[in-house]
């Protein structure tokens, strides 16, 4: 597992494996957001399959896949509400961590400053400064 901090309370990963979950849980992640959709995956690694992993290792799953042409505000708002009620640490997984970067970045808009928001995302190796257009957008939307 490459998992990657993005705060203290949000850390990303690329694709997680059943296996994986007992660290997972061990490293205090309490929440597993999944923004892989199922096409991208084999069958064992569907989100169904990960949710029950999940599950039984005492952790909250939230499907919330992103892929090229859907990113609504319903995907960005479920994904902050998804943060905000955590009860502990939360890992977001996809291919290579960036789209649950991405959408950390856009559900923090308004809330965080784009530059911290963007450092966040450079600091864990992603590439973000390409986003401040749509933060600041969504930041001023919310404003």
């Amino acid at each position: 597992m490459d998992i990657r901090d993005i705060t203290p309370t949000y850390s990303v990963s690329p694709q997680i494996e059943p296996a994986d979950l007992p660290d997972i849980a061990a490293a205090g992640f309490t929440t597993v957001i999944c923004n892989r959709p199922d096409e991208e995956v084999p069958t064992e690694l569907h989100a169904e399959y990960l949710r029950i992993a999940t599950e039984a290792a005492g952790l909250r799953f939230v499907l919330n896949p992103l892929s090229h042409g859907n990113l609504t505000t319903d995907i960005i708002d479920l994904q902050a509400q998804t943060m905000d009620d955590a009860q502990g640490r939360v890992l977001g997984y996809c291919a290579s961590g960036n789209r649950c970067t991405v959408l950390w970045s856009f559900a923090n808009a308004g809330k965080l400053p784009t530059d911290e928001i963007i450092a966040a995302g450079e600091r864990a190796g992603y590439q973000t400064a390409g986003l401040r257009p749509q933060i600041e957008q969504l930041a001023q939307a919310r404003a």
